[in-house]
């Protein structure tokens, strides 16, 4: 399996699974404070949107890939 074919595989992987799952979080640390023994600190929770759009092109460009012939 040449490299072609393995981009190809995982656009269409990343596609479907940005179509089922659409979003994703993630929680990052912004700001902390050590006062004595007290420690503060906030976080806080993103979350990215996946555009239905770039699921269904990831998973055609993937298609695109894998029907392309290539020279051996």
């Amino acid at each position: 399996m040449n490299a072609i074919r393995i981009a190809a595989v995982v656009l269409i992987v990343a596609g479907i699974l940005g179509l089922a799952y659409g979003k994703f979080s993630y929680t990052t640390e912004t700001h902390e404070a050590t006062i004595g023994s007290l420690k503060l600190s906030m976080n806080d929770k993103e979350t990215v949107s996946i555009p239905m759009w770039a699921g269904v092109g990831a998973i055609v460009l993937g298609g695109i890939l894998l029907l392309v012939p290539t020279k051996n």
